[in-house]
């Protein structure tokens, strides 16, 4: 129960209350935020007032420091919060410092220290093999052994909203053909999750699979723009580079951990077994289902309980040969596709690589993204006495270069 007005099919819950940095009008300030319902609770206003132990942790605009203070202290504000929005004796002490959603602005929610991203979904990988090598193309021989991925670029990670400059830089798709240079003619999204690390930890010294709770934060949603002509020209023979690094956009809410409880389901099976630091007792697939929208119309329905390689799993790979953890750090899914074609996480599978374009509303076709085209990436997951938990969207349009 809430003194709140809140609907009981809220994305914004009780049970999630994701945190966010906002803020309101023209107001250059920056404050953490925590979404309930329609609305946005000012946390480090209400914990000043309330004199809460961990208001200190909240008054630098971004997210990082209370990222940093580690699982005691999540659990605390979490706890705290739950107990201003449901004890009615707090209705009007907490009510002032509630912002309607409708009048704020968000902001990218924390400092980003790395970026790292993955190649996790089993069937993505499959599609874009055939894609790129032909219908008899197979799995890269360590897939099913090694959680690959590649190093981003931190400082181009956007908040959703943020406009997405089409990419120049050398093509390549047509292979009778040479490279040629210019704006991408084939930029892509990639419907991801993203994970955000709280607490660091000390080099040299690898992450087991079971401490993932007590460094991973929160959940939030990617769309890894690619510029897939740029991208295979470069991977030649290394991997991700300027096809990648123009743009990242995350959403503006980072869904704690502990809202994932009832999402948490046992990952597909793995053959071969992986090694001994990839082996844990606990469950960390979670059921999350993702939406793709190009201009408003659904595109893909990616489920995210299909990766072959978990967020825990990840984590301790990233760390295994003694890289450190840094509070900040934001690691990625890779794109998330399931076996049918809907739920083809990429314009590059949707599109079969260009040579099967797909439906839009009001008989406009695609490939790839235009200028002037919006892509919005959404997900939800369950949460407790059948509800949904929502990550709300990220968000990005396509201006020409």
């Amino acid at each position: 129960m809430t003194w709140l007005d809140l609907a009981e099919d809220s994305p914004f819950g009780l049970d999630n209350l994701p945190y966010g940095v906002f803020s309101r009008g023209g107001e250059p300030a920056r404050r953490v935020g925590v979404a309930v319902g329609e609305h946005v609770l000012d946390l480090p206003a209400a914990a000043e007032e309330a004199a809460a132990p961990f208001a200190g942790l909240l008054g630098s605009g971004v997210l990082n420091p209370l990222l940093a203070a580690g699982p005691a202290t999540w659990r605390e504000v979490r706890a705290q919060v739950r107990e201003w929005l449901t004890e009615p004796r707090y209705a009007d002490q907490i009510g002032a410092h509630l912002v309607p959603l409708a009048e704020i602005t968000n902001h990218l929610p924390f400092e980003v220290a790395d970026y790292v991203d993955f190649y996790s979904s089993e069937q993505h990988a499959i599609n874009a093999g055939r894609i790129l090598g032909g219908e008899d193309a197979r799995l890269p021989r360590n897939w099913k052994s090694v959680p690959i991925g590649y190093h981003g670029r931190a400082g181009t990670v956007v908040v959703s909203g943020t406009p997405v400059v089409r990419p120049s830089g050398q093509r390549w798709w047509d292979r009778a053909a040479g490279p040629s240079f210019g704006p991408s003619e084939r930029l892509d999204v990639e419907a991801e999750v993203g994970f955000v690390v709280g607490t660091g930890s000390a080099m040299g010294t690898p992450v087991p699979v079971g401490d993932f709770a007590e460094h991973v934060f929160g959940v939030c949603l990617v769309n890894d723009w690619s510029a897939r002509d740029l991208q295979i020209w470069e991977s030649q023979p290394l991997g991700p580079f300027l096809g990648k690094s123009f743009a990242t956009s995350v959403s503006p809410w980072i869904v704690p951990l502990d809202a994932l409880e009832h999402a948490r389901v046992p990952q597909p099976p793995q053959d071969p077994e992986p090694f001994a630091y990839l082996r844990g007792a606990e469950p960390w697939g979670l059921d999350l289902a993702l939406e793709v929208r190009l201009n408003g119309h659904l595109v893909a329905s990616p489920p995210f309980a299909t990766q072959y390689w978990t967020a825990a799993q990840q984590l301790a790979h990233l760390t295994v040969n003694g890289a450190s953890l840094r509070t900040g750090d934001l690691y990625a899914s890779g794109t998330v596709t399931g076996p049918e074609r809907h739920q083809r996480g990429s314009l590059l599978e949707l599109s079969w690589g260009g040579r099967e374009p797909f439906e839009l509303a009001g008989g406009e076709t695609r490939t790839f993204l235009e200028d002037g085209d919006e892509v919005v990436i959404s997900a939800s997951a369950p949460g407790s006495g059948g509800r949904r938990i929502g990550f709300g969207d990220v968000r990005g349009r396509v201006v020409p270069h």
